[in-house]
């Protein structure tokens, strides 16, 4: 009786390790990638939803903003792909408590929120900003420093 060997050679396996670890090479760059412009866009998104309570504090007249100051509540909750910041007025606020940074000014009725990215944050995100700025005409724009592939929609990259 005759024997049949079944299964794959060497080579065969040799080739398929091969084609597996090419396509490994192109697609995790684009994964790392893709997760940093999606984390550019959530913190786009989340320090920007700090404006109206940013403007209910301006129209109010509360100007001295920290955490809560003067019944003034920002709201803000702190995100993991943030650093905290020092607020306006030098209330400090720890490290990595991920609370974007508000400076009101009230002399010429202008606001800036800036997040900076940092805890969880892409290695390539590390230390850029993110920044809402109000004109003294009360419209907001956005403008960010992190590398112009991952800048958001609507978040040009300076």
């Amino acid at each position: 009786m005759k024997s049949l060997q079944k299964g794959f050679t060497l080579i065969e396996l040799m080739i398929v390790i091969a084609i597996i670890g090419i396509l490994a090479a192109i697609a995790i760059p684009q994964y790392q990638n893709y997760i940093a412009r999606s984390q550019v866009s959530r913190v786009v998104s989340e320090v920007g939803s700090l404006k109206t309570p940013v403007e209910t504090c301006m129209l109010d007249g509360k100007f001295e903003l920290s955490q809560n100051v003067n019944g003034c509540q920002l709201g803000a909750t702190g995100s993991n792909l943030l650093r905290g910041e020092v607020q306006d007025g030098g209330t400090a606020i720890p490290t990595n408590t991920g609370v974007p940074q508000v400076t009101i000014n009230q002399n010429d009725n202008t606001a800036t929120i800036v997040g900076t990215f940092g805890n969880n944050a892409a290695a390539v995100l590390q230390n850029s900003t993110v920044t809402w700025t109000r004109n003294s005409g009360g419209s907001w724009s956005c403008t960010t420093n992190v590398p112009v592939r991952f800048a958001a929609t609507g978040c040009p990259s300076a």
